[in-house]
């Protein structure tokens, strides 16, 4: 029993509860170089947990009504399908360069949490695309979602990156899935994080497979203990977000974020 691997899941599944986009990508750093794992190890405990540690925020939000099932459904079927070839390419690129990658995405998550701190959810406006404000994922009058062409094109192809991000790096991609669905679907923010949960299971069930299909080998013993302390963390960060959530705390994981990507790319390309 390694009691840091729960320490590290921990702080993983509260920064996802927390922030329900970008929580998740402390888990492989802190893996590589808190426990020792290799990089590929380390992305597949992270695969695991956070499908895992996702589908247990998914259902305490989808009892408070906090999910949008048919959006979630169409971002993630593309999904599904280029998490797979993330992790295949995730086996063939060398840890080096996997990590310096993995540096360089931890940045643009940081720079997205800062900008998005520095306006309220509200702010998130589609442009008008000349069939109105919204019109590429149209709500009716009942205010149901209509997953027009246009809607399910974008909603797939963004879907399609954050397959590719949960297979090469195992991060659930959340920086991404809530502000396209702010954007796209004009969800709210509460919605748009436990859409994003759904979506975020569904990809990482399709990564999972991937991995077994593929043979690589499953650290066990990391993933229940990094599990335990993730799906605690998770917990404590839902109940946390509707008491402390704001700018501030967006701030303050965006410069966490930058810290450890410094600290990555530093590793990986000055001192290497």
């Amino acid at each position: 029993m390694n009691p840091m691997n729960i320490a590290f899941g921990l702080i993983t599944g509260l920064s996802l509860g927390l922030t329900g986009g970008g929580g998740a990508i402390f888990a492989v750093p802190l893996l590589v170089y808190g426990s020792g794992l290799q990089a590929r190890q380390a992305t597949i405990v992270s695969i695991i947990a956070v499908g895992a540690t996702a589908f247990a925020g998914f259902l305490i939000r989808y009892r408070k009504k906090q999910v949008e099932l048919k959006p979630g459904f169409a971002f993630a079927a593309t999904g599904m399908l280029t998490a797979p070839i993330g992790n295949r390419i995730g086996d063939l690129l060398p840890e080096s360069l996997v990590m310096t990658l993995f540096g360089a995405i931890m940045l643009m998550v940081s720079a997205r949490m800062w900008k998005s701190a520095k306006k309220p959810a509200d702010a998130f406006i589609a442009l008008d695309d000349g069939e109105g404000a919204g019109a590429s994922c149209p709500h009716d009058p009942q205010g149901r979602l209509r997953v027009t062409s246009r809607c399910a094109r974008l909603l797939g192809l963004t879907g399609m990156s954050v397959g590719l991000l949960t297979g090469l790096f195992g991060i659930g991609g959340g920086f991404v899935i809530v502000p396209s669905l702010v954007l796209l679907a004009h969800m709210d923010l509460k919605n748009a994080v436990g859409t994003s949960l759904l979506v975020i299971t569904l990809v990482s069930i399709s990564a999972i497979a991937g991995v077994y299909v593929s043979g690589d080998p499953v650290p066990r013993a990391v993933v229940i203990q990094f599990l335990v302390g993730s799906l605690v963390g998770m917990g404590l960060g839902t109940v946390l977000s509707r008491r402390i959530g704001g700018p501030h705390l967006q701030k303050g994981f965006a410069l966490a974020i930058l810290g450890v990507a410094a600290w990555v790319i530093a590793k990986n390309v000055v001192l290497s």
